[in-house]
């Protein structure tokens, strides 16, 4: 690509070594989390929601456990002091939740920002100014010790107004562009405002550290959280916060690795909504510690309730292809991918399992409200027998014998080659119907008797061109007499007879279920199915819809009545 030497790496590496991080395993809690939805999320859209929608929004919200949400920028937006007076006037805030307003660093805005909160039982009061190398230059074009000065002046102001404000208040400072700002710069003026507000184990501070625009590696952003981590003055009494964007596509593994380097909190979205390419996925990065074991303390166990309220509200969609919530992330249409899956489910049927260890799938889809029927198993030209046979079983209740379920794989994928799309379930299960069940052509079973002596003999009728025959046969049992029936009666060629059969449990209803293959003289098998209410009944109809495969390109002579290979 042309132009490459115009770009350069924009951050800046801690001044000392900071990698006691990756020593860390893994996440071994869950962070405090504040939803910034409503405020970074909501001026990111192309139509910021409505009062109405945003009262949605946030009951949404609490739903999911949320704890900490942050509601707005009321000093900025009549809609939005409207939004967060609505809230506490109504009584809307659980009692165990605490809302977070942002401010800029100026008087009037703060003081509006405190109107605004009246009546509030607790608040995060959320102050920010620009950090950033570009920030200074370009925008403010200020010294260190001038932009020192606004976050100072702004953290004094938030003290005067909280302390003329009847209510719950805790601080919270941002070095806006923290990514883009020299380490020991930000360390400096965090610490400057931390010395104003000297926080107490009763009164803690956050300190919140944005990848605004996220400009490394995720191992150097966790780098630079370990090293502020390390340097903060009142460390112990300070909430280290972290507010991942997504610019690089890395902002769940930002998240991940900031808070094993000393991160306490994480503020995020809902599926990653935000400027540009979003913020840290919320969604993605509790899931993520759900498939270790670890509690993330929201639930989502509902996913496909939260995307449909958060597609009417945002009108933004959730990706096929989005971790976990997306409609595609727990399919399989590879064959051997499908088969695998259907194995790890029969062995965690047969076998006692404590952990989760099913091929392909990170967690069970059930966990957050999805199904194995539609979610997991979907089925096209590059499905697989295993697949196929797994969604028949738990759908529609028909154990296909291994070797029959490969036929009936090839012929499901040949329909959707040549169709060329996706089978849904009742598609599939129609093909098998059409293809296997009672199959009455060339020749119809009727009915059928059984007397026995040493053996079983039987008549059963057929129905062959319209007309009525009777056949005679005997064998050892009732299957096998009507079998040579066939065989010696009508000149059908076959050997090797393959039985199954088992109960298909639907609703209220119970029938069943039999499968028979037959061999040929050049050793191609045939199988039929045949499902009735009486177990012989069905094995009878399975016989005779192998039989009509096998002849399926043959015809019988009306004067003979034997089978003719057709030219």
């Amino acid at each position: 690509m042309k132009n490459v030497e115009k770009y350069t790496r924009g951050y800046f590496m801690p001044p000392v070594k900071s990698l006691k991080w990756t020593e860390k395993e893994y996440i071994t809690e869950a962070p405090i989390w504040c939803s910034v939805d409503l405020r970074d999320g909501n001026q990111a859209l192309v139509v910021p929601m409505t009062l109405e929608e945003k009262l949605e929004y946030f009951q949404l919200l609490v739903k999911i456990g949320f704890k900490e949400i942050e509601v707005g920028f009321p000093a900025a937006s009549e809609t939005e002091y409207t939004f967060l007076r609505t809230l506490i006037e109504k009584d809307l805030i659980p009692d165990d939740v605490t809302i977070q307003v942002l401010t800029q660093s100026r008087d009037h805005i703060i003081k509006k920002t405190f109107e605004s909160l009246k009546g509030a039982k607790k608040a995060v009061v959320h102050l920010y100014n620009s950090t950033s190398v570009a920030q200074r230059e370009q925008v403010f074009k200020k010294s260190k010790e001038e932009i020192i000065e606004i976050a100072v002046s702004g953290a004094k102001l938030l003290e005067k107004y909280a302390a003329e404000t009847e209510g719950n208040f805790q601080f919270q400072y941002s070095p806006e562009s923290f990514t883009g700002t020299e380490l020991e710069f930000a360390l400096e003026i965090c610490n400057s405002v931390l010395d104003v507000w000297k926080p107490t184990a009763d009164n803690k501070v956050i300190i919140n550290l944005p990848a605004t625009v996220e400009l490394s590696m995720p191992h150097v952003y966790a780098s630079q959280i370990e090293y502020m981590s390390d340097h903060l003055n009142y460390r112990e009494n300070v909430i280290l916060s972290l507010h991942p964007h997504n610019d690089r596509g890395s902002g769940v593994a930002d998240a991940e690795l900031g808070i094993l380097a000393g991160g306490q909190r994480i503020e995020g979205t809902l599926f990653g909504n935000g400027e540009r390419t979003g913020n840290v996925d919320i969604v993605t990065l509790a899931l993520n510690m759900y498939s270790h074991g670890v509690d993330p303390k929201l639930n989502f166990e509902n996913i496909l309730e939260i995307i449909e309220v958060y597609e009417r509200m945002t009108k933004m969609k959730v990706d096929d292809r989005q971790p976990y919530g997306g409609k595609l992330v727990f399919a399989a249409f590879s064959g051997s991918h499908q088969d695998a899956i259907a194995k790890g489910m029969k062995w965690r049927e047969e076998n006692d399992c404590k952990h989760w260890t099913v091929p392909y799938l990170m967690i069970d889809p059930k966990d957050i409200g999805r199904e194995y029927e539609g979610d997991v198993i979907r089925i096209n030209s590059q499905s697989g027998k295993g697949g196929i046979g797994y969604l028949l079983e738990q759908q529609f209740g028909l154990d296909l014998p291994k070797e029959m379920r490969e036929e009936f794989g090839y012929t499901v994928k040949n329909v959707s080659d040549r169709q060329n799309k996706e089978l849904m379930p009742e598609e599939i299960h129609q093909i098998f119907l059409n293809e296997f069940v009672n199959l009455s052509k060339p020749i119809e079973f009727v009915n059928y008797h059984f007397t026995k002596h040493d053996d079983y003999q039987t008549v059963v009728t057929v129905k062959i061109n319209e007309e009525e025959q009777e056949l005679n046969g005997e064998g050892n049992g009732r299957l096998d007499a009507i079998s040579n029936a066939l065989r010696t009666k009508l000149g059908v060629n076959y050997h090797n007879l393959v039985y199954k059969e088992h109960a298909q449990e639907l609703g209220s209803e119970s029938n069943a279920v039999s499968y028979v293959g037959i061999t040929d003289d050049n050793g191609k098998v045939f199988w039929g199915c045949g499902i009735d209410v009486d177990i012989m009944t069905s094995s009878v109809k399975a016989l005779f819809s192998a039989v009509n495969k096998l002849t399926a390109n043959t015809h019988l002579t009306s004067k003979e009545g034997h089978f003719i290979t057709s030219k």
